[in-house]
């Protein structure tokens, strides 16, 4: 079953050219010329979609904006296009929601690589991995890509937020510096703008009620980096 993705640019060019490329590598992709025609098509495909694609310059809104829209529904992974150089616009698509971002001008075979590196991070396509991971009360579902508390209340994540959290489980007990999470959440390695993953661990501690000044879940190892110190287990049901 080819995965689908929907795809806003204003550049008709542009477009074009990324829905024969995505297709024919064996992706289904719905395209969209702003922001009111994506939000028509992502109301109805969104239970379909494996990945939204978002410009942040468009001729009625902006992408930061369709972004939130998206995360305020929908756990699907997200894309951000930008041409600037300015690393705010990137911070910002990273804080509303975003998984990653490409910058203009980018070849469509870099595209592809983030697409495919994105499904393989959040484990799309693959049947062997654990669908639940479950630590001191809570649930991590990588299929719905939410977790809950042991309510069953949903804890409030942007995508990035999750996309760590789905890598600390299933590394538990292991110390992560900076560079292995850069780049095992984002496929990136780690640079100025990475900074913003201090800021990201330190509020998804707070989701987990593990702030203060001794973590209990999320414990930092002083110039060495981080490890996810519950005990996990995995399971596919």
């Amino acid at each position: 079953m080819m995965r689908k993705i929907l795809i806003v640019d204003d550049d008709q060019k542009t477009r074009t050219l990324l829905k024969a490329y995505l297709e024919k590598n064996q992706y289904d992709v719905g395209l969209a010329h702003d922001g009111q025609t994506f939000l028509a098509e992502f109301n109805r495909y969104a239970d379909e979609l494996s990945l939204v694609i978002l410009d942040v310059m468009l001729p009625d809104t902006d992408g930061f904006a369709l972004c939130k829209a998206v995360r305020s529904r929908s756990n699907v992974p997200i894309i951000m296009l930008t041409a600037s150089s300015d690393e705010t616009d990137r911070v910002v698509g990273l804080e509303l929601g975003a998984d990653d971002y490409v910058s203009k001008p980018y070849s469509p075979r870099e595209l592809l690589a983030r697409i495919k590196a994105i499904h393989r991070r959040t484990g799309m396509g693959s049947e062997s991995a654990p669908r639940y991971y479950r630590f001191v009360g809570y649930t991590l579902d990588t299929v719905a890509r939410t977790v809950t508390d042991a309510a069953g209340g949903i804890v409030p994540l942007t995508g990035l937020d999750f996309q760590l959290l789905k890598y600390f489980v299933e590394h538990a007990g292991d110390i992560l510096d900076r560079s292995v999470l850069c780049e095992g959440t984002r496929g990136r390695d780690s640079g100025p703008l990475d900074r913003f993953l201090d800021v990201q661990i330190s509020r998804l501690r707070l989701r987990l009620n593990d702030g203060g000044k001794h973590p209990l879940l999320i414990k930092t190892v002083r110039g060495a980096g981080y490890v996810f110190s519950a005990d996990v287990t995995a399971s596919h049901a």
